[in-house]
């Protein structure tokens, strides 16, 4: 079965071919994938090209096409080996919303303990052991709910997808306070003081009154306002997903 799998998904899933005979190899797939995550986690995406991981390992770049076979990718290994194994659930394992937000917070903390993760370019479905397996743990997450497979599939991909973007968002927003030198609370008084002198209330009325609310001049405390704002997002998913499962 193996000879027929496509050289790119073998690699994915460590599926030896060849002879294992003779002096194992200085450098593998898990070798490579395992360096270039962490030159991801060291200097962001940038910092793990081929050049470069090439000569992270002190090898030319010519010869890592042994073991990945293109820049694209290594960046599919990079993806399921930076998300590692799927989580495991702590009982009760009865509430599938609870079980949905553990696995969704989870993915959360995956993904700003490494953003470069959100920045890598989708080009599938989930192919890899670790990436299948978190998909394997969202189906148990809705195992009971009776929604129907593909209903179960498109919940966890707005989830999911929520979760990438809501990073995505959460450092672009941060590289804007960076590069206007100013942190978050001062960002946000400064352009709500900007679109109040700039709003007219005639043809924005409901912009207007927001601006005028008070709420960029004194934003709530808080020691996390970018997880916040997600567990607020994810809750409003959440509640769109009871209707569908009550239904």
């Amino acid at each position: 079965m193996s000879a027929d799998l496509p050289d790119d998904l073998a690699r994915l899933w460590r599926v030896h071919r060849g002879s294992r005979l003779g002096r194992p190899a200085a450098l593998d797939v898990a070798i490579v994938v395992r360096t270039a995550v962490e030159l991801a986690d060291r200097d962001g995406l940038p910092g793990a090209t081929l050049p470069k991981l090439a000569a992270e390992l002190g090898v030319t770049p010519m010869s890592l096409y042994r073991h990945v076979g293109s820049k694209d990718e290594l960046l599919t290994l990079m993806g399921d080996a930076g998300f590692g194994p799927p989580l495991e659930y702590e009982p009760p394992l009865g509430d599938w919303r609870d079980l949905l937000r553990r696995w969704a917070m989870a993915q959360w903390a995956i993904h700003r303990r490494r953003p470069w993760l959100a920045q890598l370019p989708i080009s599938g479905p989930p192919r890899g052991p670790h990436l299948v397996g978190w998909l394997d743990a969202g189906l148990r997450a809705l195992r009971d709910t009776g929604l129907d497979p593909a209903a179960a599939l498109g919940v966890l991909s707005v989830v999911g997808g929520y979760v990438r973007h809501a990073d995505l968002l959460a450092q672009q927003l941060a590289a804007g306070w960076l590069a206007d030198g100013a942190a978050q609370p001062q960002h946000e008084q400064n352009y709500g003081r900007q679109m109040s002198a700039l709003i007219d209330p005639h043809r924005f009325p409901d912009a207007a009154a927001l601006f005028a609310s008070g709420l960029f001049e004194s934003p709530p405390p808080t020691d996390d306002p970018t997880g916040d704002d997600f567990e607020f997002g994810l809750e409003l998913i959440l509640d769109g997903v009871a209707v569908a499962v009550a239904g």
